[in-house]
């Protein structure tokens, strides 16, 4: 059997627990590095629901595809829901992947204890109840934790919720997952340089793991500025009529320091 695909309920075997104390310091510390890093701790309220009913609910999935194509302004339900695949992956990706760059931690991302509710933009505010964290000091150790905890145990359902009531190929869904973990190495060390190497180091062997990888290539042309360039399209361009900066679908004779510095500095990306 395929290590990557070991019930989730092997992850934590060999894993030293973090102390309930720890794991709120660390969430607390990775939030403050801005929007896409917050992650709410409390018990759940009116108007937040558990992730499981975004994986598991057809109608209440179609709706949050339908609320983000207006907000877009298409009526193309494949654009919208790919977008809306981005940034939930980003949601999901930039909290456990900070934490565990920054921390050595893996926050638990049970998705009956992290809750949503739906904001005008898409992008999806959350909140996990009685989180759970154990230490990842090896990168390797990192990187396999991680992929378990979100790939397989989040966006793997959600992909397959998306692609059942979307038509949309994996191969774009999976390309959107690494260009969201790309720009989430990006925004951590933007942030806190002091961390690119360790961000690097475990993004690289995120992106090398089940359907990350050959999603795109990983560099850093400039020291600090990590650079993906995808194979694929998440079809933004079909709203706003340009292409993002990491899109594989740019002029590939282009100079690649001046595509690392469109993702870098450009203001017509699609929001993360």
């Amino acid at each position: 059997m395929d290590q990557h695909r070991l019930p989730l309920t092997k992850l934590q075997t060999g894993l030293p627990p973090a102390s309930p104390s720890a794991v709120l310091r660390v969430i607390a510390d990775i939030s403050s590095v801005g929007g896409r890093f917050e992650l709410g701790v409390s018990r759940a309220e009116a108007g937040w629901r558990p992730l499981t009913d975004l994986l598991t609910d057809p109608g209440g999935l179609e709706a949050v595809i339908r609320d983000m194509a207006g907000h877009m302004g298409t009526d193309e339900t494949r654009v919208a829901a790919s977008i809306l695949f981005q940034k939930v992956a980003s949601r999901l990706c930039s909290p456990a992947f900070g934490a565990a760059v920054a921390h050595g931690l893996l926050i638990g991302l049970d998705p009956r204890r992290v809750h949503w509710h739906a904001a005008p933009d898409g992008v999806l505010p959350l909140r996990v109840t009685d989180p759970a964290g154990w230490e990842v000091r090896d990168p390797v150790q990192a990187a396999d934790a991680l992929y378990r905890t979100v790939v397989i145990g989040l966006l793997e359902p959600l992909g397959e919720a998306v692609r059942a009531v979307v038509k949309i190929a994996p191969g774009l869904l999976w390309g959107n997952a690494a260009s969201a973990l790309a720009g989430t190495m990006r925004a951590l060390v933007r942030v806190r340089p002091e961390l690119t190497g360790p961000a690097l180091t475990l993004g690289r062997e995120l992106l090398d793991i089940g359907p990350l990888r050959d999603t795109g290539e990983l560099a850093e042309p400039s020291p600090g500025h990590p650079f993906f360039v995808r194979r694929s399209c998440c079809l933004y361009y079909r709203v706003s009529g340009d292409k993002c900066g990491d899109c594989g679908l740019t002029d590939p004779g282009a100079p690649r320091d001046r595509r690392a510095h469109a993702v870098h500095g450009s203001r017509r990306a699609r929001p993360a």
